[in-house]
């Protein structure tokens, strides 16, 4: 695998990770009560921070050849 097609699977999980983290959200304040509230809440905000660190990470190592 080429690291232009490494970077591609390795940004997709980035975008799916802020997806879950959106719909994590959405449940936590809205759907859930109690600790599942919290515990929703927590992990998608960490998987928020995560997607935005790989995201990064992948913009400011430039083009592949």
């Amino acid at each position: 695998m080429t690291p232009a097609l490494q970077k591609m699977w390795i940004s997709f999980v980035a975008m799916g990770f802020m997806a879950i983290s959106i719909f994590s959200i959405y449940f936590s304040r809205y759907k859930l009560k109690g600790i599942w509230r919290t515990l929703t809440a927590i992990i998608a905000y960490i998987l928020m921070i995560l997607a935005g660190l790989i995201i990064f990470v992948i913009v400011v190592s430039g083009p592949t050849n």
